[in-house]
């Protein structure tokens, strides 16, 4: 019989805190490498914006372009409940892609800008 019946709960604890800690480190990683790419045209800088506290991962670009205002998000994405909420990708290099690859199963990511009723049909996570 097991002397400590908060030992599975505090494990389980454990191994979301590690789990969050690792999904945050891929998150940074793939903000700094979209950060990196530099836009072919205009005088556009592209900035990554981090929200550590609230898991909040972002890209945009910011500038002119032949004398018009460029502000806009190209990336968006949040870690809510122990998931990637991806809310934009306008990228030509998938975002869900780039998190398989660092090894996020499937299941842990959100396609968020379906609607809930077309998630099933992702092969992602519904919510």
């Amino acid at each position: 019989m097991n002397a400590n019946p908060d030992r599975p709960q505090v494990i389980l604890m454990e191994e979301a805190s590690e789990k969050l800690e690792r999904y945050r480190k891929i998150a940074r990683s793939i903000i700094a490498d979209y950060a990196r790419i530099k836009v072919s045209h205009g005088d556009i800088r592209t900035e990554g914006v981090i929200d550590p506290d609230l898991d909040h991962f972002q890209i945009s670009n910011v500038g002119w372009d032949r004398g018009r205002r460029v502000h806009g998000v190209v990336l968006h994405f949040d870690i809510i409940d122990g998931k990637f909420w991806i809310q934009y990708d306008g990228t030509d290099r998938p975002v869900a892609q780039q998190l398989v690859a660092a090894g996020v199963p499937k299941e842990d990511i959100v396609l968020a800008w379906h609607p809930s009723d077309v998630r099933p049909l992702t092969g992602y996570a519904v919510g």
